[in-house]
């Protein structure tokens, strides 16, 4: 808590502005953001905050301290994170983030686009405690059906099956099988479950 304190006291009153932009959310952004109050203020009736873009930190103590310097009206802030914005629920907590959880938080802020929305798919199934790397590891292309993933895994493995033999083979069957145990279909995304 003392560096924290000292940290404060580094930011002059003329710069407060400056600091206060630097980390304001800007909602055509995209970024993840929480909205940071306190228990006390909220019990006593006000909601002062501010929404924080969460991707301006370097860190997590960064992070901290700004919360710190945004309730220095008070001694010993217990911070409220009264909404969020832009990042899994699953990461969410109204009362505190570890660091470990804010790091996710940043490294999903940071993905572009693409690899948002294979990691959104991936989490919606798996869950938010992987990585965008767990996911890309996993990730077996984009495709229209389950079926045509088990079309390109039979042309995959057989070559060029004759049309003989092809309609002999049940790629419905096949495809079902497949994603019954070994694969996940999402959204056009098709994830490996090993």
């Amino acid at each position: 808590m003392e560096n924290i304190n000292a940290s404060q006291k580094r930011v002059r009153p003329e710069d407060w502005a400056d600091v206060v932009k630097e980390h304001e959310y800007d909602y055509t952004s995209g970024n993840p953001a929480v909205y940071v109050g306190t228990y006390y203020k909220y019990n006593n009736g006000s909601l002062y905050g501010m929404w924080v873009d969460l991707t301006s930190f370097f860190d997590y103590d960064e992070f901290i301290e700004f919360c710190y310097l945004l309730h220095i009206d008070e001694e010993d802030p217990e911070f409220m994170y009264q909404d969020y914005e832009n990042f899994s629920s699953e990461w969410y907590s109204e009362s505190c983030f570890d660091e470990v959880t804010f790091d996710k938080i940043i490294e999903y802020g940071n993905m572009d686009e693409k690899d948002r929305k294979l990691f959104d798919a991936f989490t919606e199934h798996y869950g938010s405690g992987y990585t965008l790397e767990d996911a890309k590891e996993r990730f077996q292309g984009e495709w229209d059906s389950e079926e045509e993933f088990a079309e390109h895994l039979v042309d995959d493995c057989y070559g060029d099956m004759p049309e003989f033999a092809r309609r002999y083979f049940d790629m419905e069957q096949f495809a079902r099988d497949l994603f019954n145990f070994d694969y996940t279909f999402i959204d056009g995304y098709v994830f490996s479950d090993y």
